[in-house]
């Protein structure tokens, strides 16, 4: 198998892998999605809340706030590890402390956010000046929370998932003739070419052959490079094949 990268934007990679097979395919883009880990906020303790709004709604809101997750090769799950409860080796602090004194109001972003770990901060892009709007505090209301970070995966909860969208085309001119492009007057009018067309050598093929070629679009909530996520998704997927060879080899060493 090899790959070829088209295009790489600040959180969005288009790329073709060739000589694979779809099941490879398949597997690799459900591991981006449920199965790399990263750190989001897991557990908050709640100090001080005076706003308008129930102490769940802010805490769902944090949680679902993407942190930077280079760091999280480096931290154990919270299952894996012998604390109690939490500890510096399987979470990380951050602390919310927003009062809103005079004005009309202050707005509580990510950016209010506070944590000691540098490698471990609310992800903003390039031009967000905003940040993520968390709630809004009136005149005379205070928020305080510590927040406890874990790493964990997709599947246990959408909020560690490290995409927002990943998925693949293969076969972008039909040559394989998979789909019946139906149409009431003109297919090339009303099944215009995708943008992979372009990419991809104009050949002959047989009807229903299997294709070799997935054009893959990453697309990341910014905790991770979209080529981080692939290179682990690809790592990952290695292991769960080596494991499945061990376990193969023992059960016929029985036999």
């Amino acid at each position: 198998m090899n790959i070829e990268v088209f295009e790489r934007r600040e959180n969005c990679l288009d790329m073709v892998l060739r000589n694979g097979d779809m099941a490879i395919a398949n597997a690799l883009r459900r591991i981006m999605i449920a199965e790399i880990p990263t750190i989001a906020i897991d557990l908050v303790e709640i100090e001080q809340n005076s706003s308008s709004l129930p102490d769940e709604f802010i805490v769902h809101r944090l949680g679902m706030v993407p942190l930077t997750s280079e760091e999280a090769e480096n931290i154990r799950y919270t299952r894996d590890c012998t604390c109690m409860q939490y500890c510096p080796k399987c979470s990380v602090e951050l602390t919310l402390d927003v009062r809103c004194d005079e004005g009309e109001g202050r707005d509580v972003t990510s950016f209010d956010l506070r944590t000691e770990l540098p490698r471990v901060q609310p992800y903003h892009g390039r031009e967000d000046t905003d940040g993520v709007l968390l709630m809004k505090l009136r005149p005379g209301q205070h928020l305080a929370m510590k927040c406890i970070a874990k790493k964990g995966i997709g599947k246990e909860h959408a909020k560690w998932s490290p995409v927002t969208a990943v998925g693949f085309e293969y076969d972008p001119l039909n040559i394989l003739q998979h789909t019946k492009l139906r149409a009431e007057e003109s297919a090339e009018r009303e099944w215009p070419p995708s943008r992979n067309a372009g990419r991809t050598e104009l050949r002959e093929g047989k009807t229903y052959e299997k294709p070799t070629e997935f054009f893959f679009s990453i697309e990341t909530t910014g905790v991770l490079s979209p080529e981080n996520v692939f290179l682990s998704a690809a790592r990952i997927l290695g292991r769960k094949a080596a494991e499945l060879r061990r376990c193969f080899e023992e059960e016929a060493g029985r036999t």
